[in-house]
């Protein structure tokens, strides 16, 4: 065997591992962000948790907007974990976070307004991974 064909080989396999890891990773972030959102953010929720209901009281918005965050985020919960919908789901959720930091700042005075960037940071890289998939969704080519 050459080595023009031994590198090409050793270049493919690294490409290869390359991308099953970044597929481990991106598919361990979806997870891990699914189990957050449905389990830690829109649980508590959904179910009227008096941690839920006391923010909610204190930005000044009715139960029903403390139920409509909680359905949003089970849904992007939900999308995470379906491979079409992650790309769509992660920009959506880094969406509603902006808004939850708007709102943290404004209403709340700044407390805990640093905590969503914490999750919009993974977001980006699932939607970044996911960004050819996106597209097909929307009907455009990348």
């Amino acid at each position: 065997m050459s080595s023009t064909a031994t590198a090409a080989t050793t270049t493919t396999a690294t490409a290869a591992k390359s991308s099953t890891a970044v597929v481990r990773v991106v598919w361990t972030l979806r997870i891990l962000l699914a189990l957050f959102f449905a389990l830690a953010s829109a649980l508590p929720k959904l179910l009227a948790l008096p941690a839920a209901t006391t923010v909610f009281d204190a930005i000044g918005v009715g139960h029903w907007f403390m139920y409509l965050t909680g359905l949003v985020e089970l849904a992007g919960a939900v999308g995470l974990l379906v491979r079409r919908l992650a790309g769509p789901a992660a920009t959506a959720l880094i969406v509603f976070l902006a808004f939850a930091f708007v709102t943290q700042l404004t209403a709340m005075h700044g407390e805990n307004a640093g905590t969503p960037f914490i999750f919009m940071v993974p977001l980006a890289v699932i939607a970044w991974n996911r960004r050819d998939e996106t597209a097909e969704l929307l009907g455009r080519s990348h």
